[in-house]
């Protein structure tokens, strides 16, 4: 589009949440604007380019949504009132736009951020100024879902017919709450999840994971980048949820029901959310394990170490229980996510995998 020059004048780039959709808008942004375009991407060294890096870029524009300050009233309250807070969420965030952490950023416990009124006469003000320096003047603007409808009608009229130099990005996790007035005006490009092996090989880089490692962790984050950088950040609690695990299957097979009362009330020593964390673990490794011993390793996403550990365990699992653990382990997450009695119910789970084990 940009090489043709055939970028249409309002573009909406919409996917799953975790796909880099901010970041593709914000290169593409770039890409217009920088002043020596190389096989198909930015230099990265020109004035135009430097700019951009630096949020400096005086044709660019950024519209997202906020929780209005207490002293602003919403018919001004707009994007740069937190333009600097903004910038820092971008510069720790570059490659994917994570929206629980601009809710952490903006101190949002209860209200959710929306794109206010006030952030019309804002656009309309930036847009109908001559561009600076280039031959387009580009606005991104992230979540439009999140525009409230005052808002909208007042940025109809302009979406729908803009200067010849204006350039609309719009960004979106959920194209189908935008409202249908400004959907509709819109080209829409949609932007599919990333496989595991993309997402694996981005933390592999980053955080020097092997690659069994990688693959793994990005294997539960279903293609989305920011929770497989969520799941990272949950490594050690895995590790010690495998500890729990491990020891739960030797108790079990052992049928030591002394020690499992112990292991149950260990467990339970964690918060509720965190033992449903366990549970919700301790039942990707059965089904882990089954794969592991029909034989099928290109379906398996463990760490060496939970690998090291189904050599000899997997036999263990089979069809003969597998669907049963399964089920145990589901019940006992609702359950306790129910305000059942959490000692009660984990060694009663503990019960029901010692009989089913030697299945």
């Amino acid at each position: 589009m940009v090489d043709g020059d055939a970028i249409p004048h309002a573009l909406l780039l919409h996917g799953e949440i975790g796909i880099p959709k901010l970041a593709l808008a914000r290169a593409m942004a770039q890409y217009i604007h920088c002043e020596n375009k190389q096989n198909g991407d930015s230099c990265g060294k020109c004035a135009s380019c430097l700019q951009h890096q630096s949020f400096n870029h005086g044709d660019t524009f950024f519209s997202f949504p906020i929780v209005k300050k207490a002293s602003v009233d919403a018919k001004k309250a707009c994007s740069d009132d937190f333009i600097q807070e903004w910038k820092t969420f971008l510069t720790e965030n570059p490659l994917v736009e994570d929206y629980e952490k601009w809710l952490e950023v903006m101190k949002s416990e209860n209200a959710q951020p929306i794109i206010y009124v006030g952030e019309s006469a804002n656009i309309v003000h930036k847009m109908s100024l001559s561009s600076m320096t280039s031959k387009y003047k580009v606005l991104i603007m992230w979540l439009p879902e999140k525009m409230n409808e005052q808002c909208a009608n007042k940025l109809l009229k302009l979406i729908e017919e803009p200067s010849e130099d204006s350039l609309f990005i719009l960004v979106s996790d959920n194209a189908k709450a935008i409202l249908p007035t400004i959907y509709s005006r819109t080209q829409r490009i949609e932007l599919k999840r990333l496989s595991i092996n993309d997402v694996a090989s981005y933390i592999q880089s980053k955080y020097g994971l092997s690659e069994q490692d990688a693959i793994s962790i990005a294997a539960t984050a279903d293609g989305n980048v920011a929770q497989a950088e969520k799941n990272l950040a949950f490594d050690s609690e895995n590790k010690e949820f495998f500890k729990d695990f491990v020891q739960l299957m030797r108790l079990a097979y052992s049928r030591d029901l002394k020690q499992l009362k112990v292991w149950s009330e260990n467990v339970f020593n964690y918060k509720r959310e965190k033992i449903r964390r366990f549970l919700k673990y301790a039942s990707r490794m059965v089904r882990e394990n089954y794969i592991y011993n029909i034989r099928e390793p290109h379906l398996n996403y463990m760490t060496s170490q939970e690998e090291d550990f189904s050599v000899k365990f997997s036999p263990f699992i089979n069809e003969l229980n597998v669907i049963k653990m399964l089920d145990e382990f589901n019940k006992a997450e609702i359950d306790i996510a129910g305000n059942g009695n959490g000692k009660i119910i984990l060694f009663d789970l503990a019960i029901k995998i010692t009989i089913l084990i030697k299945r």
